[in-house]
């Protein structure tokens, strides 16, 4: 038994199972210009690696790396996909209540929010709709678990985009991070006591001011 070739025939059906599985992944979102050229890469791999296989059909050993091969391919293709995260999802949130207060928090982090009123069987919710590229997915969930904790969500695959907010160009960089949501709240209510001071010092300003020309009217009188 050669262990180097048994090595080779392991790599080369990993390699060639791997580039298969991003292919196929591709071929489905509507990637037409690089599917094709990891296809021939693809096929070149496939080529060497059968050949190699088929001198040694008599040592079973040879068959079991390569069906190795094979297996640890797909799960690496779908590793290395899931990292590139590539194209977008629609991400559809059901909430608990006829309340605004995800939409608005889901909206001062970059997002884009449609809202529906959905009729369930406790009454009627609001049905919040977002559409956001697979990158920043995982960030959306944590900020919705922490805006509203007890919301429903599931998610679809958009492949056909066009008009609405992404003609904005908005970029996944200006989607905050959920650990600033606590910081937005924070500024929001500086800047809610900031406001309430300044109404009380105006009304302050106002009686004084209308005390002086009460007394002036009774000094002329």
């Amino acid at each position: 038994m050669n262990w180097s070739i048994l090595l080779q025939i392991f790599t080369i059906n990993l390699l060639y199972i791997t580039l298969n599985t991003i292919r196929v992944i591709l071929t489905m979102r509507g990637y037409r210009r690089v599917a094709p050229v990891i296809a021939v890469i693809e096929v070149m791999i496939y080529t060497v690696g059968l050949s190699m296989v088929m001198q040694y059909l008599s040592n079973p050993i040879y068959l079991v790396v390569y069906a190795l091969g094979f297996g640890i391919g797909i799960y690496t293709g779908m590793m290395i996909e899931d990292r590139m995260a590539l194209g977008y999802s629609v991400i559809y949130i059901i909430a608990d209540s006829l309340d605004h207060t995800l939409a608005d928090g889901l909206r001062q982090l970059g997002y884009g929010v449609t809202i529906q009123v959905g009729y369930g069987r406790d009454g009627e919710r609001l049905v919040l709709t977002v559409l956001t590229p697979r990158s920043t997915e995982r960030k959306l969930y944590e900020s919705i678990d922490e805006l509203s904790p007890t919301a429903f969500y599931y998610s679809s695959e958009a492949k056909y985009i066009r008009g609405g907010f992404w003609t904005k160009k908005i970029q996944p960089k200006t989607i905050v991070e959920p650990t600033e949501i606590e910081e937005m709240h924070l500024q929001q209510e500086d800047f809610m006591t900031e406001d309430f001071m300044s109404k009380e010092d105006y009304q302050d300003d106002e009686v004084v001011q209308a005390g002086e020309e009460k007394e002036s009217r009774e000094e002329e009188s």
